[in-house]
């Protein structure tokens, strides 16, 4: 890429895509685009092709998705596999009908299968069952890397996949309905410390920024109470607990979303789809490259954790009767250190970083 270079950042406002949009400013490049969902709907296949008729941008991130955490990919399942197929579907299509040089699409690790060998490399890709509460994602996700393989064979298109592990960040998502694990356990902490110190102030301070189901600031004692029990942040005589899906045994893996933005950045600058296929092979296949630490986490580990980083001094109750998820999603990121990119943020300080951000807004 050129620092002139015409680049669209797809969902430039979101946890992923913002961290792109900043990095590529910081390193200079000068000529960025991007459209928020109520100037563009990607589901939307007329305008998508209408905005890169008229834009022609040279590079594209594909950052654009339709996300949440376990919660909501078990509930809002035809949401996420419809929704994610229909943007995949029109930016991949539209990059290659105008000439984009490159695109970037970003997955997840939730693409690989339940009980895959870990750490999972980019070869277990389609060896056995997906984890059934995020499946529908996860074919979606598994269609787009699939998209930008065959495009690149039969078109000669550079089209490239990487799959990020767990993300957390900067203008992440903490509505508890349909976040992630991380931003979840951060927001209940903040709310279960100020609920034990009876700080309602702090209470109305964040509502007032994240209504939960449209109760806000402004709501009663009794309603807030009540919304924030549904949410497993409770107070009685005995204290605060803050409730957590599963047994908290599974284990997870994190990487701060800057430092994804600067591997999708690396990745987008320096690597291209001929560097990724395999040698002398009859099949091309599994060209997507995994972006992690290659280190994990229990979510019980991660839940103390996190209170410690809080100062929540509460209790925490894991919810044995709800679901755990994968057991263990630790990624394989041996292909991309090949390529010259590492991690350096450990989950210690992003976590802090991450609530100092979320104090801030």
């Amino acid at each position: 890429m050129e620092y002139f270079d015409k680049i669209y950042v797809a969902g430039h406002k979101g946890l992923v895509g913002s961290a792109i949009w900043n990095n590529l400013k910081s390193k200079g490049y000068t000529n960025l685009i991007g459209r928020s969902f109520e100037e563009l709907d990607l589901g939307n296949q007329k305008a998508t092709e209408e905005f890169f008729e008229s834009e022609r941008p040279d590079y594209v991130f594909l950052a654009a998705a339709h996300v949440g955490g376990i919660v909501a990919n078990n509930i809002y399942r035809a949401d996420f596999i419809f929704n994610n197929l229909q943007i995949q579907n029109n930016v991949i299509g539209s990059a290659y009908k105008y000439g984009v040089k490159k695109l970037l699409f970003l997955g997840s690790t939730c693409i690989y299968p339940a009980s895959c060998p870990q750490p999972m490399k980019e070869d277990s890709l389609l060896t056995s069952e997906l984890e059934y509460t995020n499946e529908p994602y996860a074919i979606a996700k598994i269609a787009g890397l699939k998209m930008c393989e065959s495009f690149n064979i039969q078109y000669g298109t550079n089209f490239i996949a990487v799959m990020p592990t767990n993300l957390y960040g900067p203008n992440d998502n903490f509505n508890l309905e349909k976040s992630h694990v991380l931003p979840a356990l951060i927001r209940k902490a903040h709310l279960g410390k100020a609920l034990l110190k009876d700080n309602w102030d702090e209470i109305r301070k964040d509502l007032a920024s994240y209504p939960i189901e449209g109760v806000g600031k402004d709501a009663s004692k009794e309603a807030i109470l009540e919304k924030l029990a549904k949410y497993g942040i409770t107070k009685s005589d005995k204290g605060v607990n803050i409730e957590i899906w599963g047994t908290g045994k599974p284990m997870r893996e994190f990487l701060w979303s800057e430092e994804m933005a600067d591997a999708c950045v690396f990745v987008m600058e320096n690597v291209n789809f001929e560097d990724l296929k395999p040698k002398d092979a009859k099949e091309i296949r599994n060209c997507h490259i995994n972006i992690g630490t290659g280190k994990e986490i229990s979510i019980k580990d991660l839940a103390y954790l996190v209170a410690e980083k809080v100062g929540f001094d509460g209790d925490i109750v894991f919810n044995e009767d709800k679901p755990d998820g994968t057991m263990r999603k630790l990624t394989d990121p041996s292909k991309l250190h090949s390529l010259g990119w590492h991690h350096k943020i450990e989950i210690e300080e992003g976590i802090e970083k991450m609530y100092h951000w979320y104090l801030s807004k």
